[in-house]
């Protein structure tokens, strides 16, 4: 898969996949630790019926990152130049884990772009916790970093990521994909490497980690933010798609972003985690299908 790019109007420039010549599109949004290339199972078995474009979001891929991010809902203004200079006006829209929380925000800015909303495994509309450990690494539930600094040096979920982006540490990222995600099925030894080269390009993962737990569309605190109330703003049919053995996003996550929405059919899927896009991509491929 060949990417091509495109200069934004901010500044940033966009690689990304844009694969068939239909005019539906289908837009796909990676996660965090990931790129637009992770979506290859989708991409192989959309290119047929649909244009699909995966990009790369600001500072993961071969994406540049000129200006750090303060929210994921910068992430969503990027997308939203990227569809005007593809001259794109009308999207269904699937985002993976944490690209699930920016298409919401996407779509609750600019609903009259979105057709059909796609939640794979997705972070929640209140954003994603990262609680202080205490002595023995464990976390402290519902106490939260008060600085962005002080969320750099957590020796569980960001430290350890740091450093392995830092020192080019292929195993320890490759350590962590296989014990979170991949704990169900794992893809191709020529597919792992590929997505882990395209992990190890990422240099945004603490402000990734910040914003996460900054993120909150609801109408109520998250215990670190207010929320903004723009859940409301989302007028697009959703699917939302949890797998039982996903680790990584835990199902009452999903739940409450379920129980905030208006239009919305949840789906659990068997046998999978939190990349279904690796432990079943043919059904994950017929859900979408059947839904858009």
């Amino acid at each position: 898969m060949e990417k091509k790019k495109v200069l934004l109007p901010n500044g940033e420039t966009y690689y990304y996949i844009d694969e068939g010549n239909n005019e539906e599109v289908i837009l796909l949004v990676h996660g965090n630790m990931s790129s637009g290339v992770h979506y290859k199972p989708l991409i192989e078995r959309f290119k047929g019926s649909y244009r699909v474009i995966a990009p790369d979001m600001r500072g993961f891929g071969d994406s540049t990152y000129n200006k750090r991010i303060e929210s994921l809902e910068d992430l969503s203004d990027d997308l939203f130049l990227f569809l005007k200079e593809l001259n794109i006006t009308k999207v269904h829209i699937a985002g993976w884990s944490t690209g699930g929380a920016v298409a919401l925000k996407l779509a609750a800015k600019h609903s009259e772009m979105i057709d059909k909303i796609i939640l794979i495994e997705s972070a929640s509309y209140r954003g994603y916790p990262v609680f202080k450990k205490d002595e023995n690494n464990q976390p402290i539930i519902g106490v939260s970093y008060d600085t962005i600094e002080e969320l750099a040096k957590d020796p569980v979920q960001v430290l350890p990521i740091v450093n392995a982006f830092k020192n080019n540490d292929m195993a320890t990222i490759k350590y962590i994909w296989d014990l979170l995600i991949y704990n169900v099925n794992k893809p191709s030894e020529e597919d792992d490497l590929l997505y882990l080269k395209e992990t190890m390009k990422q240099v945004n993962i603490v402000d990734i980690d910040w914003c996460l737990t900054r993120f909150n569309m609801s109408h109520f605190t998250n215990g670190v933010t207010d929320g903004d109330g723009s859940i409301d703003n989302i007028k697009s049919p959703v699917l939302s798609l949890w797998s039982e053995s996903d680790i990584v996003v835990l199902e009452y996550m999903i739940d409450e972003t379920v129980k905030a929405l208006k239009d919305v059919k949840k789906v659990i899927l068997k046998s999978s985690g939190h990349s279904p896009l690796v432990d079943c991509p043919n059904e994950l491929y017929e859900l979408i299908i059947n839904f858009i």
